[in-house]
């Protein structure tokens, strides 16, 4: 026989408030409650958004009298599936974060407030394809269409109108020009979902050995169901993408769902486009380059179970895949799974969780994982599925060291500037390069002109007055600019102290593509970085022309090392290796190893084979000299005991307490206040719970705040617990000038 249904529940609340709350449940709503289902209550003065939870057993009698009633059942269906609202529990319990906030957040578009969910029309949709016509040639005169249909091709040459118009700003005008002009066809077609014929479309004949090897591995855990880690260490190039589709085939073959994150979409349009052209209207896109609604109608979509397979950035985490059986990480080392602004999580961390609360398989891939989930591996918690090969036998890059302390010295004819950062050697083989008709990247990871200026009487350098930074010379916009709060200012002819010469410091991407236009005037040349590429537009259209080959050279930032494919690149330069080891965090020496590694394997990618040139003036430096040998176990290795000699992640688990206000006295009163009771409640020395600080914040002033932290390390999380609950609690009873927030994991210290 069945219980009757609770007149009470428990629910979590769309508000920045910590805690579970008991409301009661009338009558007409008895039995029609389901776990994860947005419903509508009374909170305070007004009514919000809310989550119901679990039937509440039967309170005091007192307490019963001040219960307000659930005003009403927003949506019929719950919004999240069980092991969704697991997860979002576990991350708003682990992170530090409302849970109420952190399911209001994990929604799409259109079903955030509390009202009746919108609906995406999702029965017909209008798809762009191109036409045998379609080359970009005869457009050269209209940049517009030249950049629409370019995001056409780059995603496999078919697309939703929708999507091409958000990515596009005036693509949908620009697609009935070029309808009208041949290139393109515009198709109403009724979205049918489930696995279709040509599931194989662009399927490899064949695989690599090892690629074999990965693919029958990593099936056989899959078949055999479970929760099943892998790491697939895979070099560049190795081919970890076509592992990825074989395994999400055979799980939607076995009725499961696969979730597919990635870094950035718009970097990638190719591997869009290769899951696009496997898997056709199966896919469902999770990612900010949608309309709401589409974002809405792909949740939908997923939720109701008619699509199985998402594909998204680090918010896709939250998918409502059905019946999940598959997890995939691409890059998973890289730093934008973490999310830095309200509920800080790790996506990565949370895929493998993820994986565990349903029972399914997570592969987390990369050439150069995260010391986490190396040392995940190496202690045999992750299984390994190696690829150190190139597919079609292409040989890795040849790796070459250029010592700036040699062939960049300083004379008496540079005093007052600086000399050419492109060294003889870097020169010789850009111009090879070119005579062979190939292309080249030059990488580094420092936008602007000269990040720096400084007077050459008195030393003082032009800083923001709002953070604790120089300022950065942006020649293109004709002033010096701060890269924390975007304010903009004129460049000084003479030092505003004493009016002494200024003299312009550091480079940056603007500056390195001016010497190399001076050095080789008939070369095709642009810039890839985040004032270049401003626009969504600009982005796809450069990438796309370089894939063409009507660019020569690509100067720019950690943008050109996102997992692109160019195979017409045989030289890949790193114009300054040092630029990132000398930054005040302790994962500055890892993330340099993974930057460089990742952008030279974008050289030797086609037939032709790749070298890859590194300017350093500190070559001995662990980072740089193991990436040079393409060594990342023996990096690992030095890297994972510096840490352990100096406990700092993956061997301690760490949370840090950042304060920030726009007085100083206040700030440093409270970190001073916080990090007392952080003493009080430390527990006994045997948990090996440590304290560092309070302290100021490497960066000490940003937007007008000034910013101070304390960190927390111990062995595990559960040792924390006690001393965060109490810092919590403090938190409450500080005044609203004063920001705190606590970051359990953080990716970087400044």
């Amino acid at each position: 026989m069945d219980e009757a249904p609770s007149p009470f529940a428990f629910v979590a609340v769309g508000r920045p408030v910590r805690g579970e709350f008991t409301y009661s449940v009338p009558p007409e709503l008895l039995g029609q409650l389901k776990p994860g289902q947005r419903i509508r209550v009374p909170f305070g003065r007004s009514v919000t958004l809310g989550f119901y939870l679990a039937p509440a057993p039967q309170p005091p009698p007192e307490v019963v009298k001040k219960l307000r009633p659930i005003e009403r059942i927003l949506d019929p269906e719950a919004a999240f599936p069980p092991d969704v609202v697991e997860l979002i529990r576990f991350a708003a319990n682990h992170y530090r974060y409302p849970l109420g906030e952190a399911l209001r957040g994990a929604l799409p578009p259109g079903l955030t407030k509390a009202d009746d969910g919108k609906t995406a029309k999702a029965d017909v949709t209008v798809f762009a394809r191109s036409l045998p016509a379609a080359t970009l040639e005869p457009l050269t005169r209209a940049p517009a269409q030249h950049a629409t249909l370019s995001y056409l091709l780059a995603v496999g040459g078919r697309a939703p109108v929708e999507e091409i118009a958000h990515a596009i700003p005036g693509a949908k005008e620009n697609l009935k020009k070029l309808a009208a002009r041949g290139f393109v066809a515009l198709e109403e077609e009724k979205v049918v979902h489930g696995i279709r014929e040509g599931l194989q479309q662009s399927r490899p004949d064949a695989l690599t050995p090892e690629q074999e090897i990965a693919v029958a591995t990593l099936t056989k855990s899959l078949d055999a169901g479970g929760f099943a880690p892998f790491l697939l260490h895979g070099v560049t190039g190795s081919g970890k993408t076509e592992v990825y589709l074989r395994l999400v085939e055979r799980a939607l073959e076995l009725g499961k769902g696969a979730l597919i994150l990635v870094p950035e979409i718009a970097l990638t349009p190719q591997l869009v486009g290769r899951f696009r052209s496997r898997f056709g209207q199966n896919v469902a896109l999770l990612h900010s380059a949608l309309k709401d609604r589409e974002r809405l109608r792909h949740w939908q979509e997923l939720r109701a179970g008619t699509v199985k397979l998402a594909v998204g950035v680090r918010s896709a985490i939250w998918a409502p895949v059905p019946n999940l059986g598959i997890v995939v990480v691409d890059e998973e080392h890289d730093p934008s799974f973490k999310q830095e602004e309200k509920l800080r999580y790790q996506a990565r961390d949370l895929a493998v969780m993820r994986a565990k609360q349903a029972g399914a398989m997570v592969v987390l891939g990369s050439a150069t994982p995260s010391l986490e989930t190396w040392e995940n591996a190496r202690k045999g918690r992750y299984g390994l599925v190696t690829l150190t090969k190139r597919v079609d036998d292409r040989p890795m890059p040849t790796l070459e060291l250029v010592d700036l302390r040699l062939e960049r010295p300083r004379t008496p004819e540079t005093r007052g500037t600086e000399p050419p950062m492109l060294s003889p050697t870097l020169r010789t083989a850009i111009g090879q390069t070119l005579d062979k008709k190939q292309q080249v990247i030059l990488f580094l990871n420092r936008r602007g002109h000269s990040t720096f200026i400084v007077c050459e009487v008195c030393g003082q350098s032009i800083r923001c007055e709002d953070c604790d930074v120089c300022l950065t010379h942006h020649l293109s916009a004709r002033q010096l600019q701060c890269h924390y709060c975007g304010r903009g200012s004129p460049v000084p002819k003479a030092c505003p102290s004493c009016s002494g010469p200024m003299l312009e410091l550091g480079v940056g991407t603007e500056r390195i593509e001016a010497e190399v236009a001076d050095a080789f005037p008939t070369a095709r040349i642009a810039r890839l970085d985040r004032d270049a590429a401003s626009s969504a537009e600009k982005l796809t259209d450069m990438l796309a022309a370089f894939a063409r080959r009507e660019l020569d050279i690509l100067v720019g930032t950690q943008m050109v090392a996102k997992g692109h494919d160019f195979p017409g690149v045989t030289l890949v330069c790193v114009v300054m290796a040092d630029s990132a080891l000398t930054l005040p965090d302790f994962r500055a020496g890892e993330r340099t190893f993974h930057l460089l590694t990742q952008v030279a394997g974008r050289a030797g990618r086609g037939k032709d084979p790749g070298r890859v040139l590194v300017q350093s003036y500190n070559p001995e430096a662990a980072p740089i000299a193991r990436m040079l040998q393409n060594d990342y176990a023996r990096f690992s290795e030095e890297e994972l005991r510096r840490r352990v000699q100096l406990a700092w992640p993956p061997t301690t688990r760490m949370v840090a307490i950042r304060i920030d206000s726009e007085s100083a006295d206040l700030t440093i009163r409270v970190a001073k206040q916080l990090a007392k009771v952080a003493e009080r409640n430390l527990p006994p020395p045997s948990r090996g719970v440590r304290m560092l600080g309070p302290a100021p914040a490497p960066i000490a002033r940003i937007k007008g705040k000034t910013r101070w932290q304390l960190v927390l390390k111990a062995p595990t999380h559960t040792a924390m617990f006690r001393t965060l609950d109490a810092i919590e609690a403090a938190m409450a009873e500080l005044p609203s000038a004063v920001r705190v927030v606590i970051d359990v994991d953080p990716a970087a210290m400044l």
